[in-house]
């Protein structure tokens, strides 16, 4: 009973997971799944989506005049592919084992002269010297407020002189209306474990940080855990600043990763900031 009366209230602000997340062996199976599906919006974008990302990036960012690019959070090498294909040299960076070896796998099936490095782009090192770092479907909200500004700096070291930052981001139309809620089902062989386990959602609104997290409790036979997933979302002028703090003068803004119009009841921004 312990075990579950610690879940019971709100939790802190970016209070962490009991274990980890992203790198799991078991969970990264699905995200691959999830990532290699192009018929929905899971952990990649739809193909189609994807595929208009990619030429417009040309477009806007030309691998004739940005050629070294980095690719964070570049999962099994959806992007990475692409990008490589239209003329990019691209380095692709992932916390997830289970991505990195797919991805190395594809890029030397398909002949594919791309750089997979396995880790944490947050406390570890991406090296620098780069004409463009991407960071696509809003990873960057996922990072607490001391890791997007770690990250930023490094992005900023990372980048030559006159390179360019490509991300996106949530609004806060991203959640508007949403409810905080508790709900529960008993799983077998589902995401999160193989084995038959009672998973216990949460949905918790910190509305003062424009933050929100979607808790994940699940108990069997053989363990108690909890994933805590927090996202945060930003209102322009925010992530403007943001990245002014971090160096970056000239910010291009758009709507989304094709080049839409950026409007302000929009779910996303995205933004090429240059050095």
């Amino acid at each position: 009973m312990k075990e579950f009366i610690q879940f019971e209230k709100k939790p802190k602000l970016y209070q962490t997971s009991t274990k980890k997340f992203w790198d799991d062996p078991y969970i990264s199976k699905g995200m691959l799944k999830a990532h290699l599906n192009p018929e929905v919006d899971a952990a990649t974008r739809k193909e189609k989506f994807v595929e208009e990302s990619v030429q417009w990036i040309r477009k806007q960012i030309p691998p004739a005049s940005y050629p070294a690019l980095l690719d964070l959070g570049c999962g099994p090498g959806i992007y990475a592919e692409l990008l490589s294909c239209n003329g990019y040299q691209v380095t692709g960076f992932d916390l997830s084992k289970q991505s990195i070896d797919y991805a190395k796998a594809s890029a030397k099936e398909k002949k594919l002269d791309i750089l997979y490095v396995e880790g944490n782009y947050v406390s570890d090192d991406f090296g620098r010297d780069y004409d463009l770092i991407t960071m696509i479907y809003c990873d960057f909200g996922v990072l607490s407020n001391e890791n997007r500004k770690i990250l930023l700096k490094k992005v900023y070291q990372g980048l030559k002189s006159g390179g360019c930052f490509l991300f996106d981001v949530f609004t806060l139309e991203k959640y508007r209306g949403q409810e905080e809620y508790k709900e529960w089902s008993i799983e077998t062989q589902g995401f999160w474990r193989e084995e038959t386990s009672l998973i216990l959602k949460s949905f918790y609104r910190y509305e003062a940080e424009n933050t929100f997290l979607e808790q994940y409790i699940i108990i069997n036979e053989n363990e108690t855990v909890c994933y805590n997933i927090w996202e945060h979302v930003f209102t322009l002028e925010e992530i403007k600043q943001d990245l002014k703090e971090a160096g970056f003068n000239k910010i291009e803004v758009y709507g989304d990763v094709t080049g839409k119009p950026y409007i302000d009841n929009g779910q996303t921004i995205c933004l090429i900031a240059k050095k």
